[in-house]
C-alpha cells in the first residue's frame, strides 16, 4: 500500500524524468512527485537542441518508450520537432504537466539522517527566488548533455566580436544569409547541421575538424506509409522491428570481434567515407583510432555536402580566436561574422550539489575516484535514496539511451517501492560492492576500444567514465533486480519481515510443486511397470 505522505522529487523533465514519471504512475501508482525542470517544456535535450537538421543518432524505434511504440515516425531517424512533439504527447497522455515546476532549476538536495528524507533548495531562472521542499526519493534525470562545453582552452575565445553560440543553444532568430560562418566540431552535432546551413549557396561554411570521425553506412531511411500501416496494424510488426533494431546493434557486443571482423569494418568504413567525399579531403579524413573507440556518427547528409562550393573543411587548428575571426596554426587568418560551437557538453562534473550521510557530495565522490564513478551508473555510496539516470559508465554504445534509461527505471523502482509504500526508509549502497564493480568495469575498458581515444576520458586521470564496456544486454541483466547484500537498509524491519516470509513462501512453492511432481513421475513409473509385469 502506498503511503500518500511519501514524496519523490524528479530533477529534469527530459525523456528519462519523463520516463521515470510515467513509471511511478503506471506501475506503482504513485502520483506524489514534482518533476523539476529548469526550461519552459518537457523534452530536455529535445527542447533545448533546435538546431537545423537536428535528429536521433540511433534508430527512434528503438529509441521510443517502450510501453508507447510510435507507429507514424517518417524516417529510420527522427527530426528533433517530431521527437519533441512525441513527448509532449506522452507528457499530455499521463497528466505529467501538473507535477512539473518549469522554469525552475533543483540548487541542492541536502539529507536529513534523522528525518530520513532531502531538503531540496529550488530557484526560479528567471527571478532568482528560491524555494524549499522535501523528498524522501531523489532522482537524477539530468542527463549527460545537460552543460554545453564552449572550448576556453582556445586563446581569445572571449574576444571575437561577431556572434558565437553553442549548437545547443541555437538562437531562433539567427539569419546566415550572406554571411561567413565557422564551424568547430564535426560530431554528431555539427555533421547534422552543417548539411542543412550550406543548402544555401549565400552562406559560406567552414568546418574546423581537429579529429575525424567514423560515419555509420546506415542513412537515414525514409519510411514509406505501407509500413507505417503496417506498424500501426499488423500485429508484433513494430515490436519485432524494434527487437531487429536492438539485436543487429548488440549482438556483436558480448562476444569480442576477431581481427579480421574488426580490420574488415574498418576498410568497409573507410571506403564509405572516401566514396563520399571529395578527393581533395581523403588524407583528411579518416580517423587514426579505431571504429567504436566513439560513438559513431549517423550520416545525415554530410559526406555528401562537401562536394558543395561553399562548404570548405580545414584542418589546420586554431591557434587563436581574434575579433573578426580565427587564425589557424598556419598563421592564416579567416574572417568570420559567426561563430558555432559544435563542441560537445560538459560529462565530468555533476551539475547539483548534493550532499548525503557523512558530509559526502557526489562531487566531492567523483574527485576522490578519478572522475564520475557509481554503482552500475545508478547509485552512489553515502547518498541514499538518491537515483541517476545515465550515470557514470551507463552508455552501451552503440545502445540506445532510452533502452538504458528503461533498465534503470525498472531497477530504481524496485528500490523505491519498499520506500513509498513506508516498508523502509532508505537505501544506500555500500562502498565495497561499489569498489569491486568499478574495479571490475575499470579493468575491462582498459582491454577496451574506448582506451584509444582521449575525448571519452576524464581530463588528467585517462579514466572512461561515459560507456559502458559490455553490451547493453549485459546492463540488462545485472539490473533487472538488486542485489540486496550490496545496500545498507534504514528502518526496513517491515520489508525484510515481508521478503523473509515472501522467500518462505517461495521455497514452500517449489517444494510443493517438486513433490508433487516427484509423486506423479512415482505413480507413473509404477503403472508402467504393472502394465509390464501383467502382459508378461
Amino acid at each position: 500500500m502506498i503511503d500518500s505522505h511519501r514524496t519523490v522529487a524528479i530533477v529534469g523533465a527530459g525523456i528519462g524524468g519523463l520516463s521515470q514519471a510515467i513509471a511511478l504512475k503506471t506501475k506503482l501508482g504513485f502520483h506524489n512527485f514534482t518533476i523539476y525542470e529548469k526550461g519552459s517544456e518537457v523534452g530536455g535535450v529535445w527542447r533545448a537542441n533546435t538546431y537545423p537538421g537536428c535528429s536521433s543518432d540511433i534508430e527512434v524505434h528503438w529509441y521510443s518508450l517502450s510501453s508507447d511504440l510510435y507507429p507514424y515516425w517518417n524516417k529510420s531517424h527522427a527530426l528533433q520537432p517530431e521527437i519533441q512533439a512525441y513527448w509532449i504527447k506522452l507528457s499530455k497522455k499521463y497528466d505529467l504537466y501538473p507535477h512539473i515546476a518549469f522554469n525552475t532549476r533543483v540548487f541542492s538536495a541536502e539529507w536529513d539522517d534523522a528525518k530520513q528524507q532531502y531538503t531540496l533548495v529550488a530557484e526560479d531562472v528567471f527571478s532568482g527566488k528560491r524555494t524549499t521542499s522535501m523528498a524522501h526519493v531523489v532522482i537524477s534525470a539530468v542527463g549527460i548533455l545537460e552543460n554545453p562545453r564552449i572550448p576556453y582552452e582556445i586563446p581569445g575565445v572571449r574576444k571575437f566580436q561577431g556572434t558565437s553560440f553553442h549548437s545547443a543553444q541555437w538562437p531562433g532568430s539567427i539569419d546566415l544569409q550572406n554571411k561567413r560562418v565557422a564551424v568547430i566540431g564535426n560530431a554528431s552535432s555539427g555533421a547534422q547541421f552543417v548539411p542543412s546551413i550550406s543548402e544555401d549557396p549565400s552562406v559560406e561554411v567552414i568546418n574546423f575538424i581537429r579529429t575525424p570521425n567514423w560515419f555509420s553506412t546506415v542513412p537515414h531511411i525514409p519510411y514509406s506509409d505501407t509500413e507505417k500501416w503496417i506498424f500501426a496494424n499488423i500485429p508484433l510488426a513494430m515490436r519485432l522491428h524494434r527487437a531487429w533494431i536492438m539485436f543487429w546493434f548488440d549482438f556483436r557486443s558480448p562476444v569480442p570481434p576477431s581481427d579480421k571482423a574488426l580490420k574488415k569494418r574498418r576498410e568497409m568504413m573507410t571506403k564509405y567515407i572516401l566514396d563520399n567525399t571529395p578527393s581533395k579531403y581523403h588524407a583528411h579524413m579518416i580517423p587514426d583510432y579505431p571504429p567504436g573507440c566513439k560513438r559513431t556518427v549517423a550520416n545525415s547528409g554530410f559526406l555528401e555536402s562537401l562536394h558543395r562550393p561553399n562548404l570548405t573543411l580545414n584542418f589546420d587548428g586554431i591557434a587563436e580566436i581574434v575579433e573578426s575571426g580565427i587564425v589557424t596554426n598556419t598563421g592564416e587568418m579567416l574572417p568570420f561574422d559567426i561563430i558555432i560551437y559544435a563542441t560537445g557538453f560538459i560529462g565530468e562534473q555533476y551539475q547539483m550539489h548534493v550532499r548525503g550521510l557523512n558530509g559526502v557530495t557526489i562531487q566531492g565522490y567523483y574527485d576522490t575516484h578519478g572522475g564520475p564513478t557509481a554503482y552500475l551508473g545508478t547509485s552512489i555510496p553515502d547518498i541514499p535514496n538518491f537515483y541517476l539516470l545515465c550515470g557514470p559508465n551507463s552508455i552501451a554504445t552503440p545502445a540506445s539511451t532510452m533502452f538504458v534509461e528503461e533498465v534503470q527505471i525498472a531497477y530504481n523502482l524496485q528500490l523505491i517501492e519498499p520506500v513509498l509504500t513506508g516498508s523502509a526508509s532508505s537505501f544506500t549502497v555500500k562502498a565495497s560492492p561499489t569498489d569491486a564493480y568499478n574495479a571490475k568495469l575499470q579493468e575491462r575498458t582498459s582491454r577496451s576500444v574506448f582506451m584509444q581515444c582521449h575525448s571519452v576520458r576524464t581530463n588528467g586521470t585517462g579514466k572512461v567514465f561515459l560507456f559502458f564496456p559490455w553490451a547493453a544486454t549485459v546492463l540488462w541483466w545485472w539490473l533487472r533486480r538488486p542485489n540486496w547484500d550490496h545496500y545498507v537498509a534504514v528502518g526496513a524491519e517491515k520489508w525484510e519481515r515481508a521478503r523473509s516470509i515472501k522467500a518462505v513462501k517461495k521455497i514452500l512453492k517449489c517444494t510443493t510443486v517438486l513433490t508433487l511432481s516427484w509423486l506423479y513421475l512415482r505413480g507413473s513409473a509404477q503403472r508402467i511397470l504393472h502394465g509390464m509385469v501383467a502382459r508378461k
